[in-house]
């Protein structure tokens, strides 16, 4: 084209978890039987919507004012109702307006980050969600700048490498915190996210926590949300429906923004973020209108603790299963329905395969990881895609050096599940004696 259309992030838009997905088809054309244990879509792995959760959208649906726009912020009742939950807990208190509501976290995400300046930057965990680290990315047109999650200590941040990370970088603005977090599924102790607000504090900083899965803890573990935290810190929550009711897609996401009124730019930046909403007009309006009536039905609490029971279940297999392994390092899930699994220092190399019976399979495989610079650890998911069908996710896409996969723990049949980790583990056990 005779000018450059390109946006300058966009070669830092990837997000691997479907790219995958693309790979897996094209196998499953050739005959192989595909596991999709790639995507956090509780539906997609077979969850079932209880009636009486699908009567109250079904009763919604028959209300002409549930087809209409709603305001910008979102439903006032419904902002109502969340901002009354989020202050019986006596941390920040917020207001109706204190909340925006969004198609989706991803939508707010892209909104977060991209109405930032362009030189301010959000220091990102690594490994990081994709959707996150790919929009601050984009929005800054480099790399993430990014602190480390230990896999040596279940995974929780190092408070001195992202203390390092924002006194050494003066164009960090703000810290992203993920909790329970994807990819690893670790859940962060409080002293913990006390130590990741003071350093928000100490170097006037704002703070981004995406708090998706804050309702999925397990393992006897505990957490705090960011509003029982923040103290006088600018910061802001995520928050939705898509893994917890489940209901992904619905495309229903909101904020909550603490103390906007202690700080004028940080005010002003959130005003952006809700001008830009606007141009949109709105967010989707029936999954709002069935937030209250969800949440405070008598059935609600019930269905999400037995859900919650499930995937402690399967944590459990998963860990028991590649907890002996040589070659690889691997924490207990205990939030959020992800397991992250890192190869030992040294123990790949771009000679090591599994073997697969499919010539035509394995054709598209040695294709795959034929090209130059193919991460070690994309050669090992592609492979145990090939020879066993199971599809995870490279966790080099996630924003981090360390070579390792993410798994899901979404399968419902637990015979099922138990097998697909059996297959992992030998896959894992035959790739690395290859």
């Amino acid at each position: 084209m005779r000018t450059d259309i390109l946006h300058i992030g966009a070669g830092e838009l990837t997000y691997e978890i479907r790219n995958i997905v693309n790979v897996g088809e094209k196998l499953q054309k050739l005959g192989t039987k595909v596991y999709w244990e790639n995507i956090g879509d509780p539906i997609a792995k077979g969850e079932q919507i209880p009636a009486w959760m699908k009567k109250v959208v079904a009763d919604l649906v028959m209300e002409d004012a549930t087809y209409g726009y709603c305001p910008t912020r979102g439903i006032l009742e419904t902002r109502e109702f969340i901002a009354a939950e989020t202050n019986k807990r006596g941390g920040a208190q917020i207001g109706p307006d204190d909340i925006i509501f969004f198609n989706g976290l991803g939508d707010a995400i892209s909104k977060v980050f991209g109405f930032l300046r362009r030189t301010a930057r959000v220091v990102v965990p690594s490994p990081s969600y994709t959707t996150h680290s790919s929009a601050e990315a984009a929005h800054a047109g480099d790399r993430p700048v990014s602190y480390r999650l230990d896999p040596n200590n279940n995974w929780y941040p190092d408070l001195d490498d992202l203390e390092k990370r924002i006194k050494y970088n003066p164009a960090v603005a703000g810290i992203l915190i993920i909790n329970p977090d994807n990819p690893t599924g670790a859940v962060y102790p409080e002293h913990i996210l006390r130590g990741m607000v003071a350093l928000a504090r100490k170097y006037d900083l704002f703070v981004i926590c995406d708090e998706v899965y804050q309702n999925i803890i397990y393992n006897g573990q505990k957490t705090l949300p960011l509003s029982d935290l923040i103290g006088e810190v600018p910061g802001i929550a995520m928050r939705g429906i898509s893994k917890e009711m489940p209901w992904p897609g619905s495309r229903c996401g909101w904020i909550e923004v603490y103390n906007a009124d202690k700080d004028p730019m940080f005010a002003k930046y959130v005003a952006s973020v809700l001008n830009a909403k606007m141009v949109e007009v709105c967010s989707t309006t029936l999954p709002q209108k069935a937030i209250p009536a969800l949440l405070s039905h008598p059935q609600y609490l019930p269905y999400l603790r037995e859900r919650i029971a499930r995937y402690e279940r399967m944590s459990n297999i998963a860990y028991d299963a590649l907890k002996n392994l040589d070659g690889i390092q691997v924490n207990r899930t205990n939030g959020a329905f992800y397991m992250s699994v890192v190869f030992k220092d040294g123990v790949l190399n771009d000679r090591q395969s599994l073997p697969i019976d499919n010539p035509e399979v394995r054709a598209q495989v040695e294709k795959l990881v034929g090209g130059a610079n193919v991460a070690f650890d994309k050669r090992f998911v592609y492979y145990l895609l090939g020879a066993t069908g199971v599809c995870v996710v490279p966790l080099s896409s996630f924003a981090t050096e360390l070579q390792g996969f993410r798994v899901t723990l979404l399968e419902r049949d637990e015979e099922r599940f138990a097998k697909i980790f059996r297959i992992i583990a030998e896959g894992i056990t035959h790739y690395l004696n290859s």
